[in-house]
């Protein structure tokens, strides 16, 4: 079976699982929107890779009512979920069945966003497509990838391995839906360490990139293209303060 299928396969209770089986699931995707560095009035334009049924660009969507959207993915029924999930939103989102691992373009988007995906490519392929999300983002853009992170120890990987049998199987999730994720985990698969998606983040260009949160083997990654300060309507969490040192 190609991922492709084996995502397809998973499409029915693939929203039930993904909230069931991530630890932290709120906190991972609500970091994620907080960090958006735009002001939540701004006709931002964002790409969402491996979009599935399109739980993230639906996190997006709600602080960001004026964004446009173009949602990727190589599983064609989960994009079929996704545009049922917005059918009523009018032309403000599209949809392209691809494989992200092409991505081509130069400086469209405001804003590139990914969730549980880009670890199914390899190593390589990750440096690669960080390499072309950067050229596809406009001079002041940013990219939030909430994805897996291999332990830096085979004692690290097995408590992380284990931290998420515990949780799921206290979710309330059903061994049917628990053996499919492990048989997925197992022949899909590559995490990468924290320190080199950093590494490939910095490498492909980004002005700072870093994880601004982090739950066991789950992170936010943000990667910012430009300076901040500069953009045009920046978000209250990147305008500076007065503190005390």
């Amino acid at each position: 079976m190609t991922i492709d299928q084996a995502f397809n396969a998973s499409t029915p209770t693939y929203d039930d699982w993904m909230q069931r089986a991530l630890l932290g699931y709120t906190d991972l995707f609500g970091t994620a929107v907080r960090v958006i560095p735009f002001g939540k009035e701004q006709p931002i334009r964002v790409l969402d890779l491996g979009a599935g049924t399109g739980s993230f660009a639906a996190h997006v969507y709600a602080l960001y009512p004026n964004a446009q959207f173009v949602l990727m993915d190589v599983a064609d029924k989960m994009l079929d979920a996704a545009r049922d999930r917005f059918k009523d939103q009018g032309g403000r989102f599209q949809f392209e069945i691809a494989d992200y691992r092409y991505l081509q373009g130069e400086e469209q988007y405001d804003l590139v966003v990914s969730s549980l995906s880009i670890h199914h490519l390899t190593d390589e392929e990750k440096s690669h497509l960080f390499q072309s999300i950067y050229g596809i983002l406009k001079p002041a853009g940013a990219f939030i990838n909430i994805d897996q992170i291999r332990g830096e120890t085979p004692a690290l990987r097995q408590l992380y391995w284990n931290r998420w049998l515990s949780h799921v199987h206290s979710s309330g999730a059903t061994e049917e839906q628990i053996n499919a994720s492990i048989e997925r985990r197992t022949r899909y698969d590559q995490d990468a360490l924290l320190s080199d998606q950093l590494t490939w983040l910095r490498q492909a260009g980004f002005d700072c990139a870093d994880i601004v949160y982090k739950n066991f083997f789950l992170g936010v990654f943000l990667a910012i293209k430009g300076d901040v300060s500069k953009f045009t309507s920046t978000s209250e969490l990147f305008v500076p303060v007065s503190r005390k040192e």
